[in-house]
Parts: C-alpha cells; sequence; structure tokens
C-alpha cells in the first residue's frame, strides 16, 4: 500500500473527475492521501472531501506561504479554531516561498514560526513549504527544535547537505515527481538518504511526474514516485511500498 503524503484535490482542478480519483488511486494500491491546506478560502472544500471520504482524505490545517498577505494575523486566527476537530493529521502546509514574490517575507516567517507553536501546541506534525528557503526553513526548525517537533520538508530537492541537517532534526523529506525529472538531480541525492526519512507525496495537481510531466497531477501518479526511488535505491518496490507506508503512518499518527 501506498500513502500520498501531500495533495491538493480539492482544487477546483478536480471538479470533473472528483468522484474517479479515488478509483485510480486504488488501483495503484493508494490508500490514503493527506490533504494540506491553503487559506481560510479553501477550508470548506478540503474539510467537505474529508467528511465525505473519511477513511481516505485526511485533512491538515495550515496557512500556506504563498497567501501570507497583510490579513495573515486574521487568517491565523480563523484557522487555528479547526485544530480542534479530532480527525487532522498535520498544521500544514506552511512555511516560505521566495520564488514568487519575496513582498511579505517577514510576514512568511512570522506566520511560520506561530504555526510551529500550533504543532507543539497541539502535538501534531507540521508539513514545510520551503521554495527557494530551504537554508532558511531548516535554520528555523534547528533553533526552535526542542526535542517536541516533528514535520516533514514537503517537496524536497536539496544537496546531501541539507538533508543532512534535516535529518539531525528527525525531520522526513517528501519525495515527489521532481525524482523523476532527467536534470533535476534529484534522484542522485535520494539515492544516498536512508529510507527512514523518506515519505511519498504528489504535489497534485502540480509536478506530476514522467511520464506525465505537464499533465494535471494526480493522487494514482504517486506509484511513478515509488517506481523511481526503487530504481535509484536498487530496491525492491514492494519495500520502498512498506517503509515509505510506515514512516507516514508514524509521522501522522495514522
Amino acid at each position: 500500500m501506498i500513502i500520498d503524503t501531500h495533495a491538493h484535490v480539492y482544487l477546483e482542478d478536480f471538479d470533473e473527475d472528483a468522484s474517479l480519483i479515488i478509483e485510480r488511486a486504488a488501483t495503484e494500491n493508494v490508500e490514503q492521501i493527506l490533504l494540506p491546506n491553503i487559506d481560510m478560502s479553501s477550508v470548506d472544500r478540503l474539510l467537505g472531501l474529508c467528511d465525505k471520504h473519511s477513511q481516505i482524505y485526511k485533512p491538515m490545517i495550515g496557512l500556506h506561504p504563498c497567501y501570507v498577505k497583510e490579513d495573515y494575523n486574521d487568517q491565523l486566527a480563523q484557522l487555528k479554531k479547526y485544530l480542534d476537530r479530532e480527525d487532522i493529521v498535520a498544521v500544514g502546509e506552511i512555511g516560505i516561498d521566495l520564488y514568487w514574490d519575496k513582498t511579505f517575507e517577514k510576514e512568511q516567517i512570522q506566520a511560520y514560526k506561530t504555526q510551529i507553536e500550533w504543532s507543539k501546541e497541539k502535538s501534531l506534525p507540521f508539513v514545510i513549504h520551503s521554495r527557494e528557503s530551504l537554508d532558511l526553513t531548516i535554520s528555523i526548525v534547528e533553533k526552535m527544535q526542542d526535542g517536541h517537533l516533528k514535520g516533514v520538508f514537503h517537496c524536497f530537492n536539496g544537496t546531501s547537505e541539507q538533508a543532512q541537517r534535516i535529518m539531525d532534526v528527525g525531520f522526513y523529506m517528501g519525495i515527489g515527481g521532481v525524482v523523476t525529472f532527467k536534470n533535476a538531480g534529484v534522484d542522485k541525492t535520494v539515492a544516498k538518504l536512508p529510507m527512514e526519512y523518506l515519505v511519498v507525496e504528489t504535489d497534485a495537481p502540480y509536478l506530476s511526474p514522467v511520464p506525465y510531466r505537464g499533465l494535471r497531477n494526480e493522487p494514482s501518479y504517486v506509484s511513478k514516485v515509488v517506481d523511481k526511488i526503487a530504481e535509484v535505491k536498487e530496491m525492491d518496490r514492494a519495500e520502498v511500498c512498506k517503509l515509505t507506508t510506515e514512516n507516514a503512518r508514524k509521522l501522522f499518527s495514522l
């Protein structure tokens, strides 16, 4: 069995075939799909999907760094209330994104730290978005780690040195479609990493793996990520499924 630890299947991209997503995932033995939130506008759709298919979809609550604007404190205040739900598996997706726009960099950092504190209060893991900010997001975790923080660096595409820093603070790395990209170099890094720190993900509808690159991503495609990990680590595919699923269950208390 496989767990897709990061997919935004509540977005409008999936409106036309939402009912088929679970069926196609099942054909690839994807048993659970974890849904990271974006902001207040996405909460109802996300939780509605989880209420309808509670055995398969598991919700996270957080404010995505790309949606941290002037009103971020109001957004955080509203979002925090949802953490009282018993089915929330993580605080996420949180972090820092310096790729598109650095206008709210200070606010992103503050929102990130605030939500890390939430994870500590609620004894929940957190899921980190770190586009063009991997060193910064790692350093904040290093400073705040008091033995109670746990989580995953989603869409990991860093160096072996950055991976070591992540493992040193006891965090996982989410491996997605980028590991299948020919010139990304993630496959070479993943080949050296111990399986005990890896989980698999799609980030659907984004970052589709080869041979679906350029098309809308979906949870069933996580099987291609598993295939690539098995290939570069010269492991049995079933063992990759087993270990990444065990890691996901442990991290998210599934």
